[in-house]
């Protein structure tokens, strides 16, 4: 089965910036669709971010030309750059992998959760 290993977490002031890693055990090129979550606290985990093969990158209207999402197929990598970071960003990231099935459209596969705070 496939593993996510997220890093790049952390507490950063308010119009910073960081990138999210998320390592995998497969070729990132090799998973049909990739994408991340963050849920903060009190509210539903959302979609920030996703891509695959073939298409461009889909984003939520809230990180829309703030975060940038990319995959390193050499590294077996997605990254997620976040820029222009605001106090309402602050959430739990999970990087998240969706693979076709034969018998489920598809299979979802979450890494661990990284933190990221954006306070003064």
């Amino acid at each position: 089965q496939v593993q996510l290993v997220e890093s790049g977490g952390g507490l950063v002031q308010p119009g910073g910036s960081l990138r999210l890693s998320c390592a995998a055990s497969v070729s990132v090129i090799s998973i049909n669709v990739m994408g991340w979550y963050r849920q903060a606290p009190g509210k539903e985990r959302e979609l920030v971010a996703s891509v695959s093969s073939g298409s461009s990158p889909n984003y939520a209207a809230a990180v829309k030309g703030r975060f940038t999402i990319s995959r390193d197929g050499a590294k077996n990598t997605m990254y997620l750059q976040m820029d222009s970071l605001k106090p309402d960003d602050t959430a739990i990231y999970y990087c998240n992998a969706k693979i076709r099935s034969a018998y489920i459209s598809y299979l979802d596969y979450w890494g661990q959760g990284t933190q990221v705070t954006v306070s003064s």
